[in-house]
């Protein structure tokens, strides 16, 4: 997962409530277990009307959603925060989440940006016609027109995006740790080590992998 300690840039100023995991990827397109391709699908019957704002040349490839409340509510498909990931957004800047579209949008490298109503609405109209910027150092979302609107977040969360450490990563750096607990369970109980072994002996020859 790639660090994120700013996402600037122009936003789509959409401000829709309420929008479910099935509009923001649809159902028939959860037969892939890729995360590659399903940008395609995304907000596919919004897309489907004419002048829709995810179609608009002027936000294309922007890394910032506004959006409503309760964004991101339904199903729990991790396939919701895939989509948005690779149309090119990892910012969604909203009242309210679901709270598994927030951990999902968490796991996945998106930045889920809670802010009041008010906030968002004046957001939508900035970002018709200007960019807007996250910073996770500061913990704000600015404008070119010195709007300065402070947000907060899970310390947890901000420090592994700002890090770039999904859960394989956050494992990977307690590798020390983990290797020393292995040695020293090996020099303690050498029963534990040898019914390991014994297991990955039986395991590879029953032709398991």
């Amino acid at each position: 997962m790639e660090p994120v300690k700013k996402v600037e840039g122009r936003a789509y100023p959409w401000g829709a409530k309420n929008i479910d995991t099935d509009i923001i990827i649809p159902a028939h397109w959860l037969k892939t277990i890729s995360r590659e391709g399903l940008g395609k699908g995304a907000f596919e019957s919004v897309r489907a009307e004419p002048d829709n704002i995810f179609d608009d040349a002027r936000y294309a490839g922007s890394p910032i959603l506004i959006a409503g409340e309760n964004f991101g509510c339904g199903s729990s498909r991790e396939h919701a925060a895939w989509a948005l990931k690779d149309m090119g957004v990892t910012a969604v800047i909203a009242p309210s989440y679901s709270d598994i579209f927030s951990g999902n949008a968490f796991k996945n490298g998106i930045v889920a940006v809670v802010l009041p109503q008010d906030a968002v609405d004046r957001l939508v109209e900035v970002a018709k016609t200007d960019p807007v910027t996250i910073d996770l150092e500061t913990m704000t979302v600015t404008t070119p027109y010195q709007d300065r609107f402070a947000f907060e977040m899970d310390p947890f969360r901000r420090d592994c995006l700002m890090q770039g450490l999904d859960e394989v990563g956050l494992t990977l750096a307690k590798d020390t740790v983990i290797s020393k607990y292995e040695s020293t369970v090996a020099q303690s109980r050498p029963w534990i080590a040898r019914e390991r072994a014994d297991e990955g002996l039986a395991v590879a020859g029953s032709g398991r992998t």
